[in-house]
């Protein structure tokens, strides 16, 4: 059976043609390029938590890493680096071989070398270190937001969501949203390019992780002011001949408070709007202006129908301890 330093250097250990020194040392060593500041993100990712048991290795392989990867993106830094550390509860190569190629493939894509990290025995988790580059001052912070400013989303929220509802029968979607939604949940797509984009034009940006109303509300926390959301601006949910009323109803709190989609949530002056639509078309990605940041009780977001009555929902999203966010 191989040992623990053997599976690193067997799946883990590939070229750091950015770093100075990469895995098999104490540590490594990285010069960020001159002038540029650190962007640094940690996340965990626990089975049972995180992700489901029996989840693919290579597409939980994709995620782990993607997840820390859209937090660079949230604040507008370009990738450069990560770390892995990870618990294992026994050896099984096969997993392992899945895993690092999924993960791999995801560093490929936004061009991050994996320069160490570590390995142990116990219950199935994965944690992550990323680190980006971005210009001093340009970060894309969550405390930047001022009454009047456009509330926008990027993409789909609410298919991650609807997708582990789907896996675990919760609900039925109708074709072809079953693929999509799962693929959503198991392989997001961090918005590398539109956070380097943003930069200059949005006054705050967060990656939609716990849920669009809980993130939403970090901004409005953070930029000391309130938020309004209406439902009728809201990115159109997957419909069909059996798309009932208890779908629909699962479908809008999966949407609103669902999380793991991993999209951007920002703000902006209303007059960024033209240049915040060049920026969708360029990147042929959707970006919906939801609402708007207003004056009011920090931190507070209000759902309005289209009537222009509040809408209550009995959380905000995800929170690990069981607290309503």
């Amino acid at each position: 059976m191989a040992g623990e330093f053997d599976l690193i250097d067997k799946y883990f250990v590939r070229p750091t043609p950015s770093a100075i020194l990469g895995p098999g040392d104490d540590c490594a060593l990285i010069q960020p390029t001159p002038g540029k500041q650190l962007a640094v993100t940690t996340d965990m990712l626990v089975a049972g938590i995180h992700f489901l048991p029996d989840t693919n290795p290579k597409n939980l392989g994709w995620k782990a890493l993607a997840v820390n990867i859209s937090d660079l993106a949230a604040m507008g830094a370009q990738p450069r680096w990560v770390t892995l550390a990870g618990a294992l509860p026994a050896v099984d190569e096969a997993w392992i071989a899945a895993f690092a190629e999924g993960f791999f493939a995801c560093a490929a894509e936004y061009g991050v070398d994996v320069i160490g990290g570590d390995t142990t025995k116990g219950p199935l988790n994965v944690c992550i270190t990323a680190m980006g580059e971005i210009e001093p001052g340009r970060a894309l912070r969550r405390d930047g937001a001022q009454p009047g400013d456009q509330i926008w989303v990027s993409g789909r929220p609410g298919l991650a969501s609807l997708g582990l509802a789907h896996l675990e029968g919760k609900v039925k979607l109708p074709e072809p949203w079953p693929r999509l939604c799962v693929g959503a949940l198991e392989k997001p797509r961090p918005r590398v390019a539109l956070g380097l984009a943003l930069n200059g034009i949005a006054s705050a940006a967060i990656d939609v992780s716990d849920g669009l109303l809980a993130d939403l509300g970090h901004i409005a926390e953070r930029s000391g002011c309130a938020a309004a959301v209406k439902l009728v601006q809201l990115p159109h949910l997957p419909k069909g001949d059996s798309y009932d009323a208890d779908l629909r109803r699962i479908a809008l709190e999966c949407q609103l408070t669902g999380g793991d989609d991993y999209e951007l949530c920002f703000t902006a002056p209303g007059t960024q709007s033209l240049a915040i639509a060049q920026i969708a078309a360029t990147l042929e990605l959707p970006l919906w202006n939801i609402g708007e940041m207003i004056a009011g009780t920090t931190g507070k977001v209000t759902v309005f129908d289209p009537d222009g009555k509040p809408v209550e929902f009995d959380r905000k999203g995800y929170d690990h301890f069981g607290q309503t966010a």
